[in-house]
């Protein structure tokens, strides 16, 4: 039995929330489940428009999709609600230039495969350590890539808010696919980069693997963002998978 839980919140800075969330731990067509995070960018209300058109879209192509091919099915997804973000934003003015990341996630059996455009972000986090999935799609992440910074100076680095790929920002969209193994004690957390800017990898882990309830833990992970600053909106799923077979 799979348990999921989410939530967004605006923090401390901004006037609207961008960010968007879907969580079913139900099936949504030929999808054992589905978990959608995207963070919208543009002025006025361009942004979440564009955060939610898209998780709409992904979730209503899903549903509709006969293909039985996990990675098919997201991909078709994410490049309809692509053509979608940048044709209604042709179409009205006050919505140039809007766009937004995306990541999209579903756990099938023992595995988990996730696709990712941006950089909000997915981690697995065990008992014992907290890993990135997903690569941030980022001005900074190719600066540490290249060696031109360090890695712990990137969460601060001015820059970092730039991005180099999401939906909307190109008539094709590129899409990285990742699938992963996961083991018994392990939550998955999807995020906008409101979590992972404001808190350190091993503060999220400390928070996960405090043992309290799924949507607890959640609220922790906003409330601990929010005291750090709280400077943009923030968006959280947590996904259990194995919350029969394992005793928290």
């Amino acid at each position: 039995m799979l348990k999921a839980f989410s939530m967004t919140d605006v923090g401390r800075k901004r006037q609207i929330n961008q960010d968007y969330v879907f969580a079913s731990p139900k099936p949504q067509g030929n999808m054992p489940n589905l978990f959608i995070v995207a963070d919208g960018m543009g002025g006025h209300n361009a942004g979440d428009y564009a955060s939610k058109y898209t998780v709409d879209t992904i979730v209503s192509e899903i549903k509709k999709s006969f293909e039985k091919n996990p990675t098919i099915i997201i991909k078709k997804a994410i490049q309809i609600a692509n053509k979608g973000v940048r044709q209604k934003a042709s179409e009205d003015s006050s919505l140039y230039g809007m766009g937004t990341t995306v990541v999209v996630a579903t756990v099938i059996g023992r595995y988990l495969q996730v696709a990712n455009v941006g950089d909000s972000r997915l981690y697995i986090v065990s008992p014992n350590e907290i890993t990135q999935i997903t690569r941030d799609h980022s001005l900074v992440e190719e600066m540490v890539r290249l060696g031109g910074i360090a890695r712990e100076d990137a969460r601060m680095h001015p820059d970092k808010n730039i991005i180099t790929r999401a939906i909307g920002a190109r008539d094709e969209v590129e899409v990285d696919f990742f699938t992963v193994e996961l083991k018994p004690y392990d939550t998955i957390l999807m995020c906008s980069d409101g979590l992972s800017n404001m808190l350190e990898d091993e503060e999220i882990k400390e928070i996960i693997n405090q043992n309290k309830g799924i949507g607890e833990t959640a609220e922790e992970l906003i409330r601990a963002a929010n005291n750090h600053g709280g400077k943009d909106n923030i968006a959280v799923v947590l996904v259990r998978p194995f919350v029969d077979e394992v005793k928290r």
